[in-house]
């Protein structure tokens, strides 16, 4: 009785987690031992049960990986400050006469006037570069 309670936990773990079996060719003396769950349907194909590794009665199994095709590419751009022209945006914040620029205005004002500024600055001085995947250096 534990083995069939064990079967239909297993059973119903394969269902909870949306896996399905590909491939049915029974594998060693006629048993289907070897299971092919992949969590999405199409993503493995052409399974077969063949041959076998020197003297051993188990078959190998071949099967193909589809991968989706092409990866998609990614459209996000990010500040590159390591091309960044410190000295200009340096003199172009320096030029700026804030004193005149920030008074008589309250504090939300002012946050406004410096951003403008600022982004001003960083627009001519950094430049952007696309976003890398997986390989990209990654902060600390």
């Amino acid at each position: 009785m534990a083995q069939h309670t064990q079967s239909r936990k297993f059973l119903q773990i394969i269902e909870d987690n949306f896996l399905m079996q590909v491939g049915e060719d029974p594998m060693r003396k006629g048993v289907l031992l070897d299971l092919v769950l992949p969590n999405q349907e199409g993503l493995i194909e052409d399974v077969k049960a063949e041959g076998s590794l020197g003297c051993s009665d188990h078959k190998m199994v071949e099967l193909r990986i589809l991968h989706g095709g092409s990866k998609a590419l990614s459209r996000t751009r990010t500040l590159n400050f390591w091309r960044t022209n410190f000295s200009l945006f340096n003199d172009l914040l320096r030029g700026i006469p804030w004193d005149r620029a920030l008074e008589e205005k309250r504090v939300q004002e002012n946050w406004s006037v410096f951003k403008h500024h600022f982004l001003q600055a960083q627009d001519q001085c950094i430049p952007m570069i696309k976003k890398s995947g997986k390989g990209g250096r990654r902060p600390a």
